[in-house]
């Protein structure tokens, strides 16, 4: 059975989006069928990190009311082999959609995929609930500013209560002399929301010039933060991949 994992943030601004094409891209690259579904209804962005706009066409929507079969809703990406996208619809999602339709669908994903990347909203309102109904694990994104760290604990705290117990953290946008600037570490960070470490991400003008050539990240320059994503993608599955710290 495959896992859904969800990827959040506290607040917006701390590259959750980009986390999650980042992984789902890097999973696919490493053989995994990998499904990754843009939850953040009315401000959808996963297609353009993915490089997939020409091909969202269906959204989860049209999956949990029935109207399309999972398989079919679901684009293939022309650019990585095992990379697939459903994306989120334009509007609200409907009342009528609750959390067990959501883990019905999650059931099926499962029986269909390796692993489900969902970009879920920030924050932790309606969208966020639902979209970590009865998912396997979630990794809460965060930077090291001292917003973001406290939001990151909201929505740590959050998702305990929710019943997601398996909880990461990626501290993304790393600069080691920014955050000895403002006298913090990436120890103070995961003291401060009880998140055990799944990877740090440098800071990288590659992901900004990535997204504006419609690249995906995992193929545009694989260095710094590509690496890291990588790293990342390898501990999910089970590799043990050393953390090591960023370089200056």
């Amino acid at each position: 059975m495959g896992k859904i994992i969800t990827i959040a943030s506290g607040k917006g601004g701390t590259g959750k989006t980009t986390t999650a094409a980042a992984l789902a891209s890097c999973l696919a690259a490493r053989e995994n069928k990998t499904l990754c579904i843009d939850f953040d209804a009315g401000l959808r962005n996963l297609d353009i990190a993915l490089a997939m706009t020409d091909y969202a066409v269906m959204d989860f929507v049209d999956v949990v009311s029935g109207r399309i079969p999972l398989t079919d809703a679901c684009s293939e990406s022309p650019l990585i082999p095992n990379l697939f996208f459903l994306s989120a619809p334009i509007g609200e999602i409907p009342e009528d959609i609750g959390a067990s339709a959501i883990s019905a669908m999650y059931e099926e994903v499962r029986s269909e995929f390796d692993y489900c990347i969902i970009d879920a909203p920030a924050g932790v309102g309606r969208g966020f609930k639902l979209a970590n109904s009865g998912v396997d694990m979630s990794i809460i994104v965060t930077t090291g500013d001292i917003y973001a760290t406290r939001d990151a604990t909201i929505a740590a705290d959050a998702l305990r209560t929710l019943g997601v117990n398996n909880i990461r953290l990626i501290v993304n946008r790393v600069v080691p002399k920014k955050l000895r600037e403002i006298n913090t570490t990436v120890d103070d960070i995961i003291d401060t929301t009880g998140v055990r470490l799944l990877g740090l991400v440098a800071e990288d003008k590659n992901i900004f010039s990535a997204i504006h050539s419609s690249t995906p990240l995992v193929l545009y320059k694989k260095r710094k933060s590509a690496y890291n994503f990588l790293a990342a993608a390898g501990r999910l599955t089970g590799e043990n991949i050393p953390l090591r710290k960023l370089k200056q």
